[in-house]
């Protein structure tokens, strides 16, 4: 994914105070590892306290997006694949998306060596200065959610490109605990980076 914005840093306490944002923790399609362990606790529920620290009112299962679309509220949609996402990093993003109407996407740089691939054989190495691994979360402000007649997909890879097609997208740097694990490799990593 390619950044196309700037972004300092913010991770400062935000107050959501006048905002009352839904919630919606994607765990479908992820097969058993949002139910994994960090730190003592599953995956999925470590992100989903990140939510209601953040101030975000996570949405009951079986909620229609038209309800939640009649809201009038932004909308967090968080990955449980990353588990440890600061609440005040999440009520960050709320506030952005919130005040500056753009759907806020959590990036983190690319570290891992990225290559060309054409008919099988490898080619050059792409330069990673300009791509980024997308992260949690994606905050949908409310006159996106108002547009969606439902939610183009679960997987980030495909929401992302699919939310750029029709509306302004502000990616922002993500912390490094907000980083997505893939194998039980990397939830073992994370619990050492986010170890207190």
């Amino acid at each position: 994914m390619n950044e196309n914005s700037q972004d300092q840093n913010f991770h400062a306490p935000v107050d959501l105070e006048d905002l009352q944002p839904l919630g919606l923790l994607l765990d479908e399609e992820r097969g058993s590892l949002p139910y994994a362990l960090i730190h003592g606790e599953a995956l999925v529920a470590c992100a989903a306290w990140a939510l209601g620290e953040s101030g975000v009112q996570p949405v009951d299962t079986g909620t229609t997006w038209e309800e939640i679309a009649l809201s009038g509220e932004p909308v967090v949609l968080h990955d449980p694949l990353c588990p440890m996402t600061p609440a005040d990093f999440i009520a960050a993003c709320v506030l952005r998306a919130a005040t500056e109407d753009v759907v806020v996407v959590a990036v983190r740089p690319v570290t891992d060596t990225v290559k060309t691939v054409s008919d099988g054989a490898v080619g050059e190495t792409v330069d990673r200065e300009d791509l980024r691994a997308l992260a949690s979360p994606v905050v949908l402000p409310a006159s996106v959610v108002a547009a969606l007649p439902d939610l183009p997909s679960v997987h980030f890879d495909q929401l992302v490109p699919a939310l750029r097609e029709h509306f302004t997208v502000e990616l922002v740097p993500a912390p490094v605990q907000a980083r997505r694990v893939a194998n039980l490799d990397d939830v073992a990593l994370l619990e050492a980076l986010t170890q207190r």
